[in-house]
This record gives C-alpha cells, sequence and structure tokens, in this order.
C-alpha cells in the first residue's frame, strides 16, 4: 500500500503524472534500512513544529529544518511539506502547495529533498531544483516566500551553526 501522504487525487492532469513521477522517484531511493528503520520510527513521530527559542530540538533529534519561528524535527524515511494539516510539517501560506515536497532522511542519515510537483518549486541555495537534491547542513531551502535551513547533529558537533535568516 502506498503511503497516504502520497496520495494524488487532489491533483489535475498533468500534475497528478509528475506527482506520481516523483512519488515512484522517493518510493524508490528508500533502501531495506530506511524502510525498516522507519516502521520501527512510526510511533514516536516528532511535533511537526517546535518553539525556535534557542534553535536546539531535543537531542534524540539528528536532522532537522529551522526557520525564524519553529524547529521541524525529521525522523528516519519521509517527512512531507506543505500546507496540507496531514503532513509531517505544516507550511501556512498559500503559495505552497498542499504537497509541496518530501523529504527523505535515510538510515545512514543521508537526506534527500524531493519536488512533488509543486507549482511554485522548490530552491536550495538559490538554484531551483529539478526532481530531487542531497542536502548538507546549512543548506537553504526556500518554499516561495518561506526560508528554512537544514542541520544536522553531526554539524553540530563540529563547531557554531553559521546559518542564518534573513529577516
Amino acid at each position: 500500500m502506498v503511503d497516504p501522504r502520497l496520495n494524488s487525487v487532489h491533483l489535475e492532469m498533468p500534475r497528478r503524472q509528475e506527482f506520481r513521477r516523483a512519488r515512484q522517484a522517493i518510493l524508490g531511493a528508500r533502501g531495506w534500512q530506511t524502510i525498516t528503520a522507519e516502521e520501527q520510527d512510526s510511533a514516536a513521530r516528532p511535533p511537526t513544529a517546535l518553539d525556535a527559542t534557542g534553535r536546539q530540538p531535543a537531542s534524540h533529534v539528528q536532522v532537522w529544518l529551522f526557520d525564524r519561528d519553529f524547529v521541524y524535527p525529521l525522523r528516519v524515511g519521509l517527512n512531507t511539506v506543505g500546507r496540507s494539516p496531514d503532513n509531517d510539517i505544516v507550511i501556512q501560506d498559500g503559495y505552497v502547495s498542499r504537497r509541496h515536497c518530501t523529504i527523505l532522511v535515510h538510515a545512514n542519515n543521508n537526506v534527500e529533498l524531493f519536488d512533488t510537483a509543486s507549482k511554485n518549486g522548490i530552491l536550495v541555495n538559490g538554484q531551483r531544483i529539478n526532481g530531487s537534491a542531497f542536502l548538507k547542513p546549512g543548506d537553504e531551502i526556500r518554499l516561495c516566500d518561506r526560508q528554512l535551513v537544514f542541520m544536522t547533529r553531526d554539524a553540530e558537533a563540529q563547531g557554531p551553526n553559521t546559518a542564518t535568516l534573513a529577516d
């Protein structure tokens, strides 16, 4: 059964076909270790957003996004992002698609960002992505007018966070 977060019935053709291609790429990118870790972690899903005061997620969170207001913990496996309330990360912005993108955290903590046929696209460090892109700590992700920064616990151990958000 396909993950209900990757349902495409809300889209009209031809975007529905684009979304289905993206879904196949996302599901095909998960390896058996990621699928196993995702199944074990499904009961312990982190909250969608935490207050960004101090920008420090709980110590068990290994990868996350943050913006000016919130920290968004990411879990191993699929993390959907968009304005629909059933996403893992809900972005309240009328220009963000209902299912704007999916972030796939692999069991080895490599992280891929997939555009799921969003209308307005995604920029990573100012460059529009087509399909998918691997994320590195400090990468800036722009969804319309929303700027998010990707971070990992490993990057924090290497030194102070130099990623900043423009007002």
